[in-house]
């Protein structure tokens, strides 16, 4: 199903509405679609991706495997949740009205058919074509000679010294199966022809035994030098288990895998040392989680999948038979391999016209205008270069930073870690509940103390996910301040596949209020109302509910009203009634939203005037604009907030205002409308929560705005 792409409106028009249809009640849970539901709908736009043959061969199998990752996490954090409630008997329902049963029963229902379609795409699609291009993942069995002779030697020498297998009996519990780790099971027997002596005992039935391949050893083994044929780990050990069971009988091996609840719970009230606390959560995580979803291979006979499920608690609808690889991502080395061809275009990157001043250091640029960087087609060197310089120049104070993700190597830490040592006052917060990152950010927390900086690990009951870089530099008898807010993270690696905006300002309001923000995070102060940003969760829910509310009137008043509102995610209820309430005024709407959406666009008497599109493409759309005709007078925001209670009520966001008239432009005409444009990335949400294609004209070449970035430098 297509659907033909509606043209960006500008700001001095807006939709009439329909002929004053019925008003329907905007707090009926009937026009909220269920969160977990609209994720998944959001992975099979992942999905999607790798099912489109015009996207390069290898990005196919990449998108194979992010579906892969995402669910796992999915089924860690979300499921788990839900699980949780069943257990603990909690009947509160969601906002959409669905009881945390009825929601397990939906998410099963739509898992299915996904992996189903997943497979058959690895299968019959990506392998074969590999295959065609000298790209193959060949079988164990298939190899002869001097092929097979190598693998088994690499079996001996680097595999099997690293096994363990486990047994088990009645002096052998069921073993602990880690979380996502890939796993063979097998059954194995007596030898009757053998005299086990005085141990006979030992070796009278027949047990079953859990192998766990180890997860530092590569899952793809070349088959020759230099060669791009590959046998899957699993296959070499399951081909020489007669080495790990000698005067034994061991059965056919198959594999399994087990997810369990990721979620860590903390009562910071209680924890003396977040830090400690963090680091024995972790561990307490990796032994002690519920199991929530078992994964086998379908040829699995059914006695050893009830042993399996029976044993770690699961029932028959946890269990997802898999056809084929058991965990995709063990693919994602072929990515690397040197095949340009089977690849995106790698991307050019390019430099903000504000820097491209060489006879000028950033902070004199900064003096004279704000620059706005747009990722990934900004070389995030610029950011890491802004460091660097305030980190070395003689006059810059001090330096203070908000990490969320940083990534493992990182440059911009190695930038504080300098600046430390050249005496300048640095501080970084350091969110410790980085989900999925929390042991990086234990370990550069930690790094970073040991230079001097000033560590501060969070705040009680809250995440810090802002993403703000202050610098303070004395300039003649004053101290001037420069300030990097963003909608991104710290990270240069996730700046190259993410998109993301950042504003670098030496603003004197939007200075002080990041020294405000970073005094209500480091210090005991309280600041409610700032001069330039949002701030959550002290005020980013009452202004942005006020922003939308005031279009509403503008819309009634006959003035100019449009909102444009560009997001990873929308789910609180609250802002949703208030975009309801503006379409029914007759206020033109238009969300971006790559992932969640609960609002149900298109539903006459509610939200007729509301258009919802995705764009799912090669980056992963990151960035939160926010746009406000506002009468005439335009407003425009970016920041690291979406419209979701969490982000407005349960972590520190900041979201700044653009107010360089150039920059606000680029944004509204070139940014969001390249979005509402594209025909290649964007899908259309309907008001029955089915996304569809969207389409041009017959014959039109597909506009894709995340191509059309490139090379528009700000």
């Amino acid at each position: 199903m297509t659907q033909e792409v509606r043209e960006f409106v500008p700001s001095t028009e807006y939709s009439e509405g329909s002929d004053s249809p019925e008003l329907l009640d905007v707090h009926d849970p009937q026009y909220l679609t269920n969160r977990e539901l609209s994720w998944l709908k959001f992975n099979h736009r992942v999905l999607e991706q790798a099912l489109d043959e015009s996207v390069p061969l290898l990005e196919r199998l990449k998108f194979l495997s992010i579906f892969s990752t995402n669910l796992d996490e999915f089924f860690m954090i979300r499921f788990s949740g839900l699980k949780e409630q069943i257990a603990e008997g909690i009947l509160k329902k969601s906002p959409d009205g669905m009881t945390p049963d009825e929601q397990v029963v939906e998410i099963r229902k739509l898992v299915r058919p996904m992996l189903r379609q997943q497979m058959e795409c690895l299968n019959n699609e990506i392998i074969p074509l590999l295959h065609d291009e000298g790209i193959r993942i060949e079988s164990y069995t298939d190899q002869e000679g001097d092929v097979r002779r190598r693998l088994d030697e690499y079996f001996l020498n680097e595999v099997f010294p690293v096994l363990t297998p486990q047994s088990v009996d009645e002096s052998h519990p069921f073993p602990y199966i880690s979380s996502l780790s890939v796993n063979i099971g097998l059954m194995v027997d007596p030898d009757p022809g053998l005299d086990y002596g005085k141990i006979a005992h030992l070796y009278d039935h027949s047990r079953f035994v859990r192998i766990k391949l180890p997860p530092n050893i590569p899952r793809l083994v070349p088959v020759g030098e230099g060669d791009s044929a590959f046998v899957h780990l699993s296959q070499i050990v399951s081909a020489n288990t007669t080495h790990l069971f000698p005067n034994l009988l061991p059965a056919e091996p198959y594999l399994f895998r087990v997810t369990r609840d990721a979620d860590i719970e903390i009562r910071e009230d209680e924890a003396g040392d977040l830090l400690r606390t963090m680091e024995r959560e972790l561990l307490h995580r990796r032994r002690f989680s519920f199991p929530v979803r078992l994964e086998i291979i379908s040829s699995m006979p059914s006695e050893m999948q009830d042993l399996i499920k029976g044993s770690i608690g699961l029932t028959d609808d946890d269990v997802y038979q898999v056809d084929g690889f058991l965990n995709i991502p063990d693919l994602m080395p072929l990515y690397k391999l040197d095949r340009p061809d089977l690849k995106d275009r790698p991307i050019v990157y390019s430099i903000p016209k504000a820097l491209k001043q060489p006879e000028k250091d950033i902070f004199s640029i900064l003096q004279e205008s704000d620059v706005l960087v747009h990722h990934p087609y900004t070389s995030y060197k610029t950011i890491v270069d802004f460091l660097n310089s305030a980190a070395e120049d003689e006059d810059v104070r001090a330096i203070k930073i908000c990490l969320y993700r940083t990534g493992k190597d990182s440059p911009i830490v190695r930038s504080l870690m300098r600046a430390s040592q050249n005496g300048k006052q640095v501080a970084a917060l350091v969110e410790l509940k980085a989900r999925f990152d929390e042991e990086n950010n234990i370990e550069w927390a930690r790094a970073l103390e040991n230079e001097g900086v000033h560590v501060i690990y969070g705040m009680l009951g809250l995440k810090t996910h802002s993403k703000v870089a202050l610098v303070i530099r004395r300039e003649g008898d004053e101290l001037r301040r420069y300030v990097h807010i963003a909608t991104g993270n710290y990270n240069p690696v996730t700046a190259k596949i993410y998109t993301d905006l950042g504003l670098l300002t030496s603003d004197e309001e939007i200075g002080r209020d990041a020294s405000d923000l970073f005094n209500f995070l480091t210090g005991y102060s309280y600041q409610k109302t700032y001069r330039q940003l949002m701030i959550a969760p002290v005020a980013l829910r009452e202004r942005m509910l006020k922003l939308i509310k005031r279009e509403t009137r503008n819309r009634q008043d006959g003035k100019p009203a449009r909102i444009i509102a560009k997001l990873n995610s929308l789910t609180d209820d609250k802002i949703v009634r208030a975009l309801y309430r503006a379409s029914q005024a007759g206020v033109e709407i238009d969300l971006i939203v790559r992932g969640i959406c609960v609002l149900r666009p298109g539903i006459k008497g509610l939200s007729e005037n509301i258009r919802v599109v995705s764009i799912v493409g090669r980056f992963l759309e990151h960035h939160r604009i926010f746009y406000f005709a506002n009468g005439g007078d335009e407003e425009i925001y970016i920041g690291s907030a979406d419209w979701m209670h969490r982000n407005l009520d349960r972590r520190v966001e900041a979201v700044v205002p653009i107010k360089d008239p150039e920059l606000g432009r680029y944004l509204k005409d070139e940014v969001l409308g390249a979005y509402l444009r594209d025909t290649a990335n964007a899908r259309i949400l309907g008001e029955d929560g089915e996304y569809s294609r969207l389409r041009g004209e017959d014959g039109e070449r597909p506009f894709d705005s995340q191509i059309y970035f490139e090379g528009h430098d700000v």
